[in-house]
């Protein structure tokens, strides 16, 4: 994830279901709040607000660092996915550039076409070709 500039975050809100559940999360063991301050940019203390607006053990002061699957871990988990999908994707695309360049090398070597023309309409290879032919 790309981290936001203090203007971006200042002009994004979060909704109260969003709260709700992260405050949730947090509560019953399934994220800590460094996690979700990390995942979605956001202060420690907007975290703290929302636990004392939202939470049901806000007088308890207790601090739940258990550490179980929840949507947080499966954002990171994802982020992670799609790093790696867009190294696998420039990977490909090198080796797509690399056979381009072979190509042109190999056409320009033997004088040779090898890549089709896009302007040339393919052969279906039933159609019957008429030939000129001149009787003199």
């Amino acid at each position: 994830m790309e981290k936001l500039t203090n203007e971006e975050r200042k002009r994004r809100r979060f909704s109260e279901s969003f709260k709700r559940k992260k405050v949730q999360e947090i509560e019953s063991g399934q994220t800590k709040i460094s996690e979700i301050c990390r995942v979605y940019q956001i202060r420690r203390n907007s975290v703290d607000n929302w636990r004392h607006k939202y939470g049901s053990m806000q007088q308890k002061k207790e601090r739940l660092i258990i550490e179980t699957d929840s949507d947080t871990l499966k954002v990171i988990e994802l982020q992670k996915r799609v790093a790696e999908l867009e190294r696998i994707i420039g990977q490909k695309q090198i080796e797509i550039d690399f056979k381009d360049k072979m190509i042109d090398l190999a056409e320009e070597v033997y004088n040779v076409d090898i890549k089709k023309k896009f302007c040339t309409r393919p052969s279906n290879g039933s159609e019957t070709t008429e030939t000129n032919t001149h009787i003199h």
